[in-house]
């Protein structure tokens, strides 16, 4: 018999500012353990949504989000970002 628990799975975005986000690293089961282990460690802040999780753990390493996907890696980014006290050039937080 199969188990029908769904595995954990994973996927890292590496976003320089400059070009679109690209997969650096995905994996499912012990994998997506460890790539959320090693983000923790780092400090990474995590964002949990299964949909957008699948759809880009079905690219291949190194790909760039597809256009189809911006404003909801766009969302992500904009979140991670205000948790690690990053915001962009002459925006006022305190406004």
């Amino acid at each position: 018999m199969k188990d029908k628990t769904p595995r954990k799975s994973a996927v890292a975005l590496s976003y320089d500012r400059k070009n679109a986000p690209h997969i650096s690293a995905k994996g499912q089961g012990e994998l997506a353990e460890a790539i959320i282990a090693l983000a923790e460690q780092h400090g990474v802040p995590l964002h949990q949504d299964k949909e957008l999780t699948a759809l880009l753990s079905q690219l291949e390493l190194g790909d760039e989000i597809p256009r189809e996907l911006y404003i909801a890696v766009a969302e992500v980014l904009a979140f991670a970002y205000m948790l690690t006290g990053k915001f962009p050039a002459g925006y006022d937080p305190k406004a």
